[in-house]
Protein backbone atom coordinates (compact mmCIF):
# COMPACT_ATOMS: atom_id res chain seq x y z
CA UNK A 1 0.00 0.00 0.00
CA UNK A 2 1.69 3.26 -1.34
CA UNK A 3 1.31 6.84 0.91
CA UNK A 4 -1.02 8.54 -1.17
CA UNK A 5 -3.38 5.25 -0.14
CA UNK A 6 -3.01 5.68 3.17
CA UNK A 7 -2.98 9.26 3.71
CA UNK A 8 -7.20 10.03 5.12
CA UNK A 9 -9.72 10.87 1.98
CA UNK A 10 -10.67 13.82 4.63
CA UNK A 11 -14.59 13.34 2.74
CA UNK A 12 -15.81 11.76 -0.49
CA UNK A 13 -14.49 14.13 -2.49
CA UNK A 14 -11.68 15.45 -0.42
CA UNK A 15 -13.37 18.32 1.03
CA UNK A 16 -10.95 18.17 3.93
CA UNK A 17 -8.06 18.92 1.86
CA UNK A 18 -9.50 22.11 0.00
CA UNK A 19 -10.68 23.62 3.26
CA UNK A 20 -6.82 22.94 4.49
CA UNK A 21 -5.51 24.05 1.62
CA UNK A 22 -7.71 27.90 2.17
CA UNK A 23 -6.58 27.89 5.68
CA UNK A 24 -2.81 27.59 5.15
CA UNK A 25 -3.27 30.14 1.96
CA UNK A 26 -4.90 32.80 3.82
CA UNK A 27 -1.93 32.12 6.45
CA UNK A 28 0.48 33.37 3.86
CA UNK A 29 -1.01 36.10 2.93
CA UNK A 30 -1.98 37.10 6.15
CA UNK A 31 1.78 37.15 7.53
CA UNK A 32 2.37 39.67 4.77
CA UNK A 33 0.64 42.28 7.53
CA UNK A 34 3.36 42.03 9.89
CA UNK A 35 5.76 44.24 9.78
CA UNK A 36 8.75 43.48 7.37
CA UNK A 37 11.84 41.32 9.27
CA UNK A 38 14.92 42.80 6.80
CA UNK A 39 15.29 45.92 4.75
CA UNK A 40 18.43 47.57 2.85
CA UNK A 41 19.45 45.08 -0.03
CA UNK A 42 18.33 41.81 0.88
CA UNK A 43 14.52 43.53 0.77
CA UNK A 44 15.57 44.29 -2.91
CA UNK A 45 16.62 41.26 -3.63
CA UNK A 46 13.42 39.69 -1.63
CA UNK A 47 11.19 41.77 -4.25
CA UNK A 48 12.92 40.56 -7.09
CA UNK A 49 12.61 37.42 -6.77
CA UNK A 50 9.34 37.26 -5.15
CA UNK A 51 7.73 38.94 -8.30
CA UNK A 52 9.12 36.64 -9.93
CA UNK A 53 7.61 33.80 -8.56
CA UNK A 54 4.46 35.24 -7.63
CA UNK A 55 4.27 35.80 -11.75
CA UNK A 56 5.59 32.11 -12.48
CA UNK A 57 3.22 30.51 -10.04
CA UNK A 58 0.12 32.64 -11.60
CA UNK A 59 1.33 31.18 -14.67
CA UNK A 60 1.52 28.11 -13.96
CA UNK A 61 -1.59 27.91 -11.62
CA UNK A 62 -3.80 29.78 -14.28
CA UNK A 63 -2.37 27.47 -17.03
CA UNK A 64 -3.30 24.04 -14.89
CA UNK A 65 -6.77 25.49 -15.05
CA UNK A 66 -7.20 26.34 -18.60
CA UNK A 67 -5.85 22.94 -19.67
CA UNK A 68 -8.04 21.03 -17.34
CA UNK A 69 -11.16 22.29 -18.97
CA UNK A 70 -14.23 19.75 -18.06
CA UNK A 71 -11.67 17.89 -15.66
CA UNK A 72 -11.66 20.76 -13.26
CA UNK A 73 -12.91 20.53 -10.02
CA UNK A 74 -11.91 22.20 -6.71
CA UNK A 75 -11.41 18.81 -4.97
CA UNK A 76 -8.42 16.44 -5.22
CA UNK A 77 -10.97 13.46 -6.25
CA UNK A 78 -11.42 13.09 -10.04
CA UNK A 79 -14.67 14.02 -11.60
CA UNK A 80 -16.62 10.96 -12.65
CA UNK A 81 -15.95 9.71 -16.17
CA UNK A 82 -13.27 12.87 -16.50
CA UNK A 83 -10.43 12.48 -18.79
CA UNK A 84 -6.74 12.36 -18.29
CA UNK A 85 -5.25 15.53 -19.06
CA UNK A 86 -1.47 15.03 -19.73
CA UNK A 87 -1.07 17.93 -22.67
CA UNK A 88 -0.60 21.95 -21.59
CA UNK A 89 0.97 22.67 -18.28
CA UNK A 90 0.20 18.88 -17.33
CA UNK A 91 2.87 17.84 -19.74
CA UNK A 92 5.72 19.42 -17.51
CA UNK A 93 4.15 18.53 -14.08
CA UNK A 94 1.23 16.56 -12.91
CA UNK A 95 -0.35 19.20 -10.12
CA UNK A 96 0.31 22.35 -12.28
CA UNK A 97 -1.86 24.22 -9.49
CA UNK A 98 -0.80 23.42 -6.81
CA UNK A 99 2.57 24.04 -7.96
CA UNK A 100 1.73 27.51 -9.01
CA UNK A 101 0.17 28.27 -5.60
CA UNK A 102 3.44 27.38 -3.72
CA UNK A 103 5.47 29.34 -6.47
CA UNK A 104 3.17 32.03 -5.77
CA UNK A 105 2.79 31.98 -1.73
CA UNK A 106 6.70 31.73 -1.38
CA UNK A 107 7.18 34.77 -3.52
CA UNK A 108 4.28 36.61 -1.52
CA UNK A 109 6.15 36.25 1.51
CA UNK A 110 9.48 37.48 -0.14
CA UNK A 111 8.07 40.50 -1.20
CA UNK A 112 6.83 40.77 2.54
CA UNK A 113 9.63 40.06 4.05
CA UNK A 114 8.38 37.35 5.91
CA UNK A 115 9.80 34.80 7.70
CA UNK A 116 6.43 33.43 9.17
CA UNK A 117 5.30 33.21 5.51
CA UNK A 118 8.37 31.30 3.93
CA UNK A 119 7.37 29.08 6.68
CA UNK A 120 3.98 28.77 6.28
CA UNK A 121 4.63 28.41 2.33
CA UNK A 122 7.10 25.40 3.00
CA UNK A 123 4.32 24.04 5.24
CA UNK A 124 2.00 24.21 2.12
CA UNK A 125 4.62 22.56 -0.39
CA UNK A 126 4.78 19.63 2.04
CA UNK A 127 0.52 19.77 2.47
CA UNK A 128 0.38 19.94 -1.34
CA UNK A 129 2.95 16.65 -1.49
CA UNK A 130 0.71 14.97 0.93
CA UNK A 131 -2.17 16.36 -1.03
CA UNK A 132 -0.96 15.55 -4.46
CA UNK A 133 -0.20 11.78 -2.93
CA UNK A 134 -4.00 11.79 -1.69
CA UNK A 135 -5.12 12.81 -5.29
CA UNK A 136 -2.76 10.37 -7.72
CA UNK A 137 -3.87 7.16 -5.57
CA UNK A 138 -7.41 8.18 -6.86
CA UNK A 139 -6.48 9.03 -10.26
CA UNK A 140 -4.23 5.39 -9.99
CA UNK A 141 -7.81 3.49 -9.59
CA UNK A 142 -10.16 5.40 -12.54
CA UNK A 143 -7.03 5.96 -15.02
CA UNK A 144 -4.84 3.06 -15.86
CA UNK A 145 -2.19 5.32 -17.78
CA UNK A 146 -2.05 7.37 -14.78
CA UNK A 147 1.23 4.96 -13.53
CA UNK A 148 2.71 5.68 -16.90
CA UNK A 149 2.63 9.63 -16.92
CA UNK A 150 3.32 9.53 -13.24
CA UNK A 151 6.52 7.77 -14.61
CA UNK A 152 7.82 10.60 -16.76
CA UNK A 153 6.44 13.54 -15.12
CA UNK A 154 7.92 15.88 -12.01
CA UNK A 155 4.77 16.08 -9.24
CA UNK A 156 4.56 19.67 -8.65
CA UNK A 157 7.47 21.82 -9.64
CA UNK A 158 8.26 21.86 -13.43
CA UNK A 159 11.60 20.32 -13.78
CA UNK A 160 12.34 20.79 -9.72
CA UNK A 161 10.26 18.23 -7.87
Amino acid sequence: MSLGERLPHLGPRGEGWVAVQGVLLVAIFGSSLLRPAWSGPARLAGVAIGAGLVVAGITLAIAGLVTLGDSLTAFPAPRPGAELVTHGAYRAVRHPIYGGLILGGLGWSLLAASPLGILLSALLAAFFDLKARREEAWLDGVHPAYATYRSRTRRLIPWIY
